[in-house]
């Protein structure tokens, strides 16, 4: 054995120094999580933030061409019972004419086209559109019923989207987006 190598190099045996390294690693790394955790835990959303998950909001009374706007996570939602003449506006648009083609609606995949039926709560209430009322350009909240194309005007840099709210003008660059919703029952709409 040289003066370099120690017993346990030597014979290839642990000695009790290395036991008494790794045990000591041990407990340092248990008290250096017991005593981080308290900071991680504090990081998880309270219950109230996980109450905000999801809302569910009473439609029954939004007659053809009303909308409301209910908060949900901190951020406003449209929800709009969109008239006949209303709908048959947004299918007259050509997805070559729109500046978005994605529908950008969480329901469904996300290459899903801009086309009405695909922005609103589907084929048997296409009437039905809920979005999140943020404009994509800057975060500003539209105005709606408004603007060149009937459906959000965004007042602050002049962004129009349409009835289905898909960005037709201005220098928003995506459609309105569509949150996870569902109909809970005919008058109440589940968001989130």
């Amino acid at each position: 054995m040289s003066e370099t190598e120690t017993t346990s190099q030597a014979h290839g045996e642990p000695t009790r120094r290395d036991f008494l390294y790794l045990t000591t690693g041990m407990a340092a790394a248990v008290g250096a999580a017991s005593v981080a955790w308290p900071f991680i835990d504090q990081m998880r959303p309270d219950a109230s933030t996980l109450a905000l998950a999801s809302i569910e909001v009473d439609v029954s009374s939004l007659q053809p061409g009303m909308s409301l706007t209910a908060k949900w996570r901190g951020k406003p939602i449209f929800i709009r019972n969109r008239t006949e003449k209303e709908i048959e506006e947004a299918n007259a648009v050509a997805l070559s004419d729109l500046k978005d083609p994605v529908a950008r609606n969480s329901n469904l995949p996300a290459d899903a086209q801009a086309t009405d039926v695909d922005r609103s709560a589907g084929k048997d209430k296409e009437n039905w559109i809920v979005m999140i009322g943020s404009c994509t350009h800057l975060g500003c909240v539209p105005l709606g019923q408004a603007g060149e194309f009937g459906g959000w005007f965004c007042p602050c840099h002049g962004s129009h989207y349409d009835t289905a709210g898909r960005i037709r003008k201005g220098p928003a660059p995506q459609n309105l987006a569509i949150p996870t919703f569902s109909f809970v029952s005919d008058t109440v709409i589940k968001i989130g």
